[in-house]
């Protein structure tokens, strides 16, 4: 298989039983808060905001999308609303999302894990 899993930091995802359950069953496939037992990928980056592009990019972007007045009035609104931000994705929109991506990890590594939000 080639994938990596990330856990998001949520203190229920990094519990003694999901954290057996990872090492079990995606030894070395995974990245999250771990103890000295468990078999990640890589450790959480210490002090260091979500690294994931759906948090540092597309969650705001569909926010912005979305609650621009006048506001949905009903949830199906809202569905369109959603569908069309994620829609509006570009291929050039990815493409800079990944080099910021590059650039924060560069930033964690220079400054070994030191708080990088707000960049």
């Amino acid at each position: 298989m080639d994938y990596i899993f990330q856990e998001d930091g949520a203190p229920p995802h990094w519990s003694t039983e999901v954290c057996t359950f990872l090492n079990q069953h995606h030894p070395k496939r995974w990245i999250g808060r771990s103890g000295d037992a468990d078999d990640v990928f890589c450790s959480w980056p210490p002090r260091s905001p979500d690294l994931t592009p759906c948090d540092f990019f597309l969650w705001g972007y569909v926010k912005d999308c979305v609650y621009v007045p006048p506001m949905p009035k009903t949830i199906e609104e809202l569905k369109v609303r959603i569908c069309n931000a994620l829609a509006s994705v570009t291929e050039q929109m990815l493409q800079n999302v990944w080099c910021e991506m590059d650039y924060c990890l560069d930033v964690v590594r220079v400054t070994k894990g030191s708080h990088i939000e707000h960049l």
